[in-house]
């Protein structure tokens, strides 16, 4: 960490303390019994927005999606959508979307690799979802490792949505909803300390600016080492400023600005037998030390860098209509050397039987820049008996996504021993791209190698995206009991682009020509059908049918690709988006006084038209996957004093139809059909559950904790389903974590979180081809939380 940063945290975490010793004396507010028998200070019941998402009992707030294209409330939307609340983002000390992710079950993260960049990567349902990620109701475009200092609420919607998100993969979209400007005065503090150099701080500070206007800001600093990873560490600072105007009127306007800059060691694991050419263990991931690293410290670096402005303006026509309209302009940045444990290329073995591996790069400079903007008409009115609740909306974008590589060329770095026997790849020259040697023991890795180079970025391709959107979706209430759920929408999809092409000798680069790529333009319009009916006010049962188109630039894998076309005899034929639908049927229930939300859902989501191989020569669009699926999810408290929130995941994933096999040693070539039909996919565990939760053991005492659990999971990029050649996976795994909070008064609390409480060693997620990437070892934080 620089030490302008380092000063700049320390100042944010003195200045966090010293704001809250003005307020940490106990307060002399009296104390009143509340609802239920919990007893809460009059300045509580006077002041619940300082509470978050908790309310005067200390039970969780009832939490409703936040863009109007849900036209109904959670309750009777016949999908399974989960969602994560503030109080849950600050109880588990949360502090990246993985965090917050883990407490929903069904989401698992694929590895940076195979085109894909160091970002989140949210694989839902058995689908990539890096691209269904929005904040605020609008896609969050470029390669990030997202924070969330600046969240309300996380809302997951499980399945094709493309009635709400447009263009996406099938698997389901992830909204993050932002903290925003509101008409009561209050400040939040939290100043943070823990094990592996563990620093954070944060300020939530909302302050009413006369009767209908306020302006929220939002600030945040933090320092750590990876746990269990002792070279990889991070700082980032991050701000985010809210002005609104006309709340609560008819017509009101906010403005915000959003900020992060990132400084980590990118980390791309441990290798894979592969590495070696031995498996070691059944999972196919080499058996090394888990705090193995196998970067260097002199040249390894990733930067993400976000700057957002969003304008909202919204203006009730009358008491049928509203109209909203959402600008957002953003510029992202995600630059990176990383050194790739999987791809150096050459790996000998010495004359005493030890492994050394020559270190491969991966890199990316990776600036993105979208406008966007989306405007909806929302109300309800009625025909007649049938009450309507209703949303139609365009939505527009453009986004332009430049990406180049850099060189890495060695000119000194940590030499190879003499005299390896071959066991993978051939030793790299000087005149290769890599340069001098630059190898580390496989076993024993040194990531405080010197190392001197030539480090070049090259030249830029780039490709814009247009997009256009048009949509409608009605909640019919056709009876007291029947509520009808109607959705549809068109999209017009344009990628074009320019690829650049280079040599590069002794890291230096020369630029050979640049290509245009054509513009490709798709049209896909898509469905949504369900019918909710409601044995109760406070139940649901549901049957739902949806569908979504995700285009072939999405579906290649890569968030830079354009042009569209396929490979073989499909090089010069664009093609046509894969196709997913999905069929569920579900119940919901708000019980104990609408203080618990109960749900259930069985799904099938079906992906049809990928491009494979089907004879020799010959590739159609006839791919299919196939995931079938229970969900089980709680959210609330079951007593004033026991809150829970959690879920279970079981899916049963399949390749239904997969590429064929061909065989070159006959006369003619033969091609098989795919061994790996029948396979699990890539990253869909059959079992995934999560269970946190918290009990207030006396008024100032509250302990909990959560357990989180994952089945055996098939790594990507293996040529086949899940298992593919290598049959990697990362084994199934079992996390506890702790939480304890005690009030030293009304306006102070310590936070006790001890994360992986039991140490255990597991394996997040695997490349399949590559990489496997290390889970966080124990690691224990202690805040002081003050609101005033």
């Amino acid at each position: 960490m620089s030490e302008s940063r380092a000063a700049a945290l320390r100042s944010l975490l003195f200045a966090s303390s010293a704001a809250g010793m003005l307020v940490a004396a106990p307060a002399l507010a009296a104390e009143v019994p509340a609802e239920d028998g919990v007893v809460v200070t009059a300045d509580q019941q006077q002041q619940p927005a300082n509470l978050g998402t908790i309310n005067v009992n200390g039970q969780l707030k009832k939490r409703e999606p936040q863009s109007p294209e849900f036209v109904a409330p959670l309750l009777d939307t016949p999908r399974a959508v989960t969602i994560i609340p503030q109080q849950i983002i600050e109880q588990t000390a949360a502090s990246s979307l993985q965090d917050v992710l883990m407490n929903s079950p069904g989401i698992t993260f694929g590895a940076g690799e195979g085109g894909q960049p160091l970002a989140d990567r949210p694989f839902i349902r058995g689908q990539s979802s890096g691209n269904n990620i929005f904040v605020d109701g609008l896609r969050d475009t470029g390669g990030q490792q997202r924070e969330v200092f600046n969240l309300e609420q996380v809302e997951v919607i499980k399945g094709p949505d493309a009635v709400y998100s447009g263009r996406g993969s099938g698997g389901g979209s992830i909204n993050l909803g932002s903290k925003a400007p509101q008409l009561n005065e209050f400040t939040n503090i939290g100043a943070s300390v823990g094990t592996d150099s563990y620093l954070r701080g944060t300020i939530d500070s909302n302050m009413p600016l006369g009767e209908t206007a306020a302006l929220r800001v939002n600030l945040m600093g933090a320092q750590g080492d990876v746990p269990g990873r002792d070279s990889v560490d991070y700082d980032k600072w991050g701000a985010a400023i809210s002005l609104g105007a006309g709340l609560g009127t008819p017509s009101s306007m906010v403005f915000s600005y959003y900020h992060l800059t990132s400084d980590q060691m990118p980390d791309y694991g441990i290798p894979l037998f592969t590495k070696i050419g031995v498996r070691t263990t059944d999972s196919g991931i080499l058996d090394v030390p888990y705090d193995s690293f196998y970067g260097v410290k002199d040249r390894d670096y990733l930067t993400n860098e976000v700057d957002t402005f969003t304008f909202k303006a919204e203006h009730r026509l009358n008491d049928v209509a509203t109209i909203r309209n959402v600008s957002r302009y953003s510029e992202t940045l995600n630059d990176y050397i990383v050194t790739n444990p999987g791809d150096g290329g050459y790996v000998g073995r010495a004359a005493d039987g030890t492994y050394w591996m020559k270190r491969g790069t991966k890199t990316r400079w990776n600036p993105v820049t979208t406008l966007a903007n989306v405007t909806d008409v929302y109300g309800q009115f009625a025909t007649g008996s049938i009450k309507h609740s209703y949303d139609v909306g365009v939505e527009l974008s453009r986004e332009r996504n430049r990406n180049a590589t850099y060189s890495t060329y060695t000119t000194s770095g940590a030499a190879c021993p003499t005299g390896l026997t071959t066991v993978s790849g051939s030793r790299p020259t000087a005149a290769s791209a890599l340069g001098a040697d630059d190898c580390t023991p496989v076993y024993s890795p040194n990531a405080d190698d010197a190392w001197t180079g030539v480090i070049n970025r090259g030249p830029t391709s780039s490709n814009t995206t247009e997009t256009i959107g048009v949509y409608a979706n009605d909640s019919i209430t056709l009876t007291e009991r029947l509520i009808l759920n109607l959705g549809v929408r068109w999209d017009q999809y344009s990628v074009s682009g320019v690829n650049a092409t280079a040599n590069q000798s002794a890291g230096v680069w020369t630029t050979t020509g640049y290509t245009s790529v054509p513009k490709r333009t798709w049209e896909f319009t898509n469905y949504q059908v369900g019918l909710v009916f409601k044995p109760t006010a406070s139940s649901s049962v549901y049957a739902s049918w949806s569908t979504s188109s995700t285009p072939p630039t999405i579906s290649a894998g890569d968030q830079n690709a354009s042009g569209g076309t396929g490979t073989g005899d499909l090089a010069n034929t664009v093609l046509d988006p894969e196709d997913s639908e999905s069929f569920e049927i579900g119940a919901k229930a708000n019980v104990f006084n609408d203080r618990l939300a109960l749900s259930a859902a069985l799904f099938q989501t079906t992906r049809k038209n990928a491009a494979i191989l089907v004879d020799v020569g010959d590739y159609e669009q006839v791919g299919e996957v196939e995931v079938r699926g229970l969900e089980l999810g709680v959210s609330g408290s079951i007593t004033p004093a026991w809150t829970v929130f959690g879920g279970y995941t079981y899916m049963d994933s399949e390749l239904v139809k997969g590429a064929c096999t061909v065989d070159n040693t006959v006369t003619p070539p033969v091609c098989t059909p795919s061994a790996f039909e029948g396979d699990s996919l890539a990253n869909t565990p059959e079992h995934t559950a999560s269970l946190f939760s918290t009990y207030r053991v006396t008024r100032k005492l509250t302990l909990g904790g959560g357990v989180y659990y994952t089945s055996d999971s098939f790594g990507g990029n293996q040529g086949g389903a899940g298992g593919g050649n290598n049959r990697v996976f990362a084994p199934e795994w079992t996390r506890v974590d702790a939480f304890a909070s005690y009030d030293l008064t009304d306006r102070a609390s310590l936070q006790l979180n001890v994360k992986n409480l039991t140490d255990e060693e597991y394996i997040i997620r695997t490349n399949g081809v590559h990489h496997a990437d290390v889970a966080p070892a124990r690691q224990a934080i202690l805040a002081l939380n003050l609101r005033f």
